[in-house]
């Protein structure tokens, strides 16, 4: 009942601070969703490695936020896989906002190589120095080592959203250098919209996904940031139904303290069959 083009698209964001729920709770509820009629649509249940415990998660497939100094890390995912955890992914920051990312990163792609196989997404800050950085991680994939980028398109400060245009901009680099991406913080809701509170303009899921496929077509810069600029879902609609049953490309994926949410919009927009069972 979940077409393609959305299968895996939404992360189980619900442990990620500020969560109001333990690690027992979130694992109990991820499950309940790996069991729905929806499951296609979620992804892994994301895990600060702050807070790992092997007890209360055998049999999960995680996605690994790291949380903690690198040098723990690889301690961490051989702990988790030795309880019968299956690390699907690590999610890790290689700098702050206005730092080199360069360090971080050479950081990351040595913990890449050592982990036989498992895919890392390198959080790039969306300031100075990131198409270095894209270039530095295409390098690292062509090297044959599963990195890949994530970025935050939201945040507690206005200049944490970057605008339609430098969106598309960082859409099209990944697109010219093969490079599939993650999205975190500030995709509420299906199509862009303004917060009542903090006046932010957040970025829509919807768009987002639409634009990449645009942007895998051969997109320029301006197509894709016209279609992360709609506020409206009806010109985001139809190019998301014609490619239902192709695979999402390049974007990854974002996460989502409630996956319903995102799921209860595409099943009002028409995109996914309800089926509540």
């Amino acid at each position: 009942m979940v077409p393609p083009l959305y299968a895996g698209l939404v992360d189980d964001a619900s442990l990620l601070p500020p969560s109001p729920i333990g690690l027992a709770d979130a694992v109990a509820k991820h499950r309940e969703h790996n069991a729905s009629w929806y499951r296609d649509l979620v992804g892994s249940l994301l895990v600060p490695a702050s807070i790992v415990s092997t007890e209360s998660m055998p049999g999960l497939t995680a996605g690994l936020i790291g949380d903690i100094p690198a040098a723990v890390l690889p301690a961490t995912v051989e702990k988790l896989r030795a309880s019968g955890v299956v690390v699907e992914h690590l999610e890790a920051a290689v700098a702050r906002r206005g730092e080199d990312p360069q360090p971080g990163l050479a950081t990351l792609c040595r913990f890449a190589a050592a982990q036989s196989g498992l895919p890392l997404f390198a959080e790039i800050p969306l300031s100075w120095g990131l198409l270095a950085a894209l270039d530095t991680v295409a390098e690292a994939r062509a090297g044959g080592l599963p990195i890949a980028p994530k970025f935050r398109v939201g945040g507690l400060a206005a200049e944490l959203f970057p605008t339609p245009v430098e969106l598309a901009a960082v859409i099209c680099a990944c697109r010219d250098r093969n490079l599939p991406f993650k999205l975190a913080a500030g995709l509420r809701h299906a199509t862009r919209h303004t917060d009542p509170e903090t006046g932010f303009t957040h970025h829509g899921f919807l768009n987002v996904l639409v634009a990449t496929v645009i942007a895998a077509d051969g997109g320029e810069v301006a197509e894709v940031a016209e279609v992360l600029a709609a506020t409206h879902p009806v010109p985001l609609v139809e190019p998301a139904r014609t490619h239902r049953d192709a695979p999402r490309p390049l974007f990854v994926g974002f996460g989502a303290a409630n996956v319903v949410e995102p799921l209860t919009e595409l099943v009002r927009l028409g995109l996914v069959n309800g089926g509540y069972e």
